[in-house]
């Protein structure tokens, strides 16, 4: 089964700086909830931090999940069975501000 999988937000950073990517997930995996998609997104692509990322089974407060340009809270959330060229964004709304080394005049 093949999804596209989008971070956004700064959580690119987290999966080896790819904003995008294509995953062909197992074959033996005919039925995969959104819940053990994240447990899997953990295991198999998560490069870093994994505490920025995931709080439990889910993804950790602060990151908005669309499927399908849908927000997952509409398609049942975790219990939500992922399909065939499903398009899955995960957005962080918790990011830093510009940095600055000299003072503001």
């Amino acid at each position: 089964m093949r999804v596209k999988v989008d971070f956004s937000g700064g959580l690119h950073l987290l999966f080896g700086n790819a904003k995008s990517m294509e995953i062909d997930l197992p074959c033996a995996t005919e039925e995969m909830s959104m819940k053990d998609f994240i447990a899997w997104m953990k295991d198999n692509k998560l490069q870093e931090r994994p505490e920025l990322f995931v709080s439990g089974d889910s993804v950790r407060p602060g990151i908005l999940v669309l499927v399908n340009d849908v927000d997952w809270e509409l398609n049942g959330l975790l219990d939500y069975k992922v399909q065939e060229g499903d398009s899955i964004v995960f957005i962080s709304t918790l990011h830093g501000g510009i940095v600055t080394t000299r003072p503001c005049s």
